[in-house]
């Protein structure tokens, strides 16, 4: 049994609380930027893969430093 169910009731109620907060007007202009923002990062992420047989992180090492490992050091 989950806790919190998404049906159809649910999904009329979201519907009807987005057009009172945006308006009809407002609601496509607002889909309309949503469209856009997520075609453009669809487009970014497809154009920043790595390609086959490259490291992922561009072959660059990366140095974590923790806390307690600034605590080990003497101080200077």
């Amino acid at each position: 049994m989950a806790l919190i169910g998404f049906g159809p009731v649910e999904a009329i109620v979201v519907v009807i609380v987005v057009l009172v907060v945006f308006g009809a007007g407002r609601l496509a202009g607002v889909g309309k930027a949503l469209g856009t923002g997520l075609r453009e990062f669809r487009e970014e992420a497809r154009t920043n893969e790595p390609a086959d047989g490259e490291d992922s992180e561009g072959g660059e090492e990366v140095s974590v430093s923790s806390a307690s490992d600034d605590q080990d050091k003497p101080a200077s």
